[in-house]
């Protein structure tokens, strides 16, 4: 893994969907690809491109169960890069929670499980 510098976190949360995609991690602590994709509405290629990029920066880390994988914040992140993206999400709490709560709504999960398919 790169060292991360300011430069590339901020790079990294520059992109809209690269920056909700950590807000909503921060939110819910793990969720699956199709999980971030159907809070997205986003395409799961694109969704997967985005989180490529942030775990290739070391902010995300994953695991697979079965043919799914799960991401999270990585918790080996510089503290500094850790407290930027807490400040991001107090500033945008609000709106991060109410797009989980809408795809919940939209049956985006049942019972806290990915729908997938």
């Amino acid at each position: 893994m790169n060292s991360l510098t300011p430069l590339k976190l901020f790079k990294s949360l520059s992109d809209d969907t690269r920056l909700t995609l950590v807000l909503l991690l921060r939110e819910k602590g793990e969720l699956c690809v199709c999980e971030l994709s159907g809070m997205m509405r986003e395409p799961q290629p694109k969704t997967s491109r985005h989180l490529a990029l942030l775990k290739e920066c070391g902010l995300l880390c994953d695991r697979r169960d079965g043919k799914w994988i799960y991401y999270r914040l990585s918790p080996h992140m510089p503290a500094w890069a850790a407290a930027v993206i807490e400040q991001a999400y107090q500033c945008q709490r609000e709106d991060i929670r109410r797009l989980s709560r809408q795809a919940e709504k939209e049956n985006a999960t049942t019972n806290g499980k990915a729908v997938c398919l």
